[in-house]
């Protein structure tokens, strides 16, 4: 089961490491989904040797990334599923109902990436490695992408990439579906400490009950790779002052 704060919020952050994944799990409470992602291994069974481990350390709280969202990580990430049952698997729109026959079970929570049109209230679901590159996007309205997305099996709308708050006004039209149709909602893409509060805040206003937002490259070291403990700790004071 994911940890949410107060039922209502999840940190979802990157690790470089194992002891980079402990040290985000214990400062966070357990609160926290610690991703891993698939485009840096070479093959399944080398990510499947390797997120085990960190799934054990991190009690099932590891996220199965595929890598800023990469199209051509879906099956990968499907397979790795096959094996380590982790709490949280990021995937794309296309991919989602494969994901969940290849995890075996209802609990595994699976997002579907759907990405912002440029029209509120409209979302991008051809988000796979072959729809992706299609001239023509599929467009559907982001209740239409809520209903699909819950017909194959999917827990939650990952909406990304969101710029930060340069789509604020679709921002707010997905979170107000979600709430209307009880659906999570996983914000991503240029998020950081400066707008992470306005962005919860919003979707939270809305209504949405549980929501995850993803905090990457904004809190990570360049020099050492590690997503930084001290941003972490000032995420999680956000995190406790907006799930009230």
């Amino acid at each position: 089961m994911i940890n949410y704060y107060n039922g209502k919020i999840c940190l979802n952050v990157l690790a470089n490491d194992i002891e980079n994944a402990k040290e985000i799990y214990k400062a966070m409470d357990k609160h926290v989904l610690v991703g891993v992602v698939s485009v840096n291994y070479d093959t399944v069974p080398a990510a499947v040797e390797d997120m085990k481990k960190y799934d054990e350390v991190l009690e099932h709280n590891l996220s199965i990334g595929l890598g800023a969202g990469n199209p051509n990580q879906w099956k990968m990430v499907a397979e790795i599923a096959k094996e380590v049952k982790a709490n949280h698997i990021n995937q794309v729109f296309t991919a989602v109902g494969h994901t969940r026959a290849n995890v075996q079970n209802d609990t595994s929570h699976i997002n579907s990436l759907v990405s912002p049109s440029g029209e509120v209230g409209k979302v991008i679901i051809s988000t796979g490695p072959l729809s992706s590159v299609c001239e023509n996007k599929a467009i559907v309205s982001i209740e239409s992408a809520i209903e699909m997305t819950k017909d194959m099996g999917g827990n939650a709308i990952k909406f990304f990439p969101i710029g930060g708050l340069s789509a604020k006004e679709e921002l707010k039209a997905v979170a107000e579906a979600c709430a209307k149709h009880d659906f999570i909602l996983e914000p991503t893409g240029g998020i950081d400490l400066d707008n992470f509060e306005e962005i919860v805040q919003l979707i939270l206003d809305a209504g949405v009950k549980k929501v995850i937002p993803h905090v990457y490259s904004s809190i990570i070291d360049a020099e050492t790779n590690m997503t930084r403990i001290e941003d972490i700790n000032t995420l999680y004071d956000m995190m406790k002052r907006l799930a009230v």
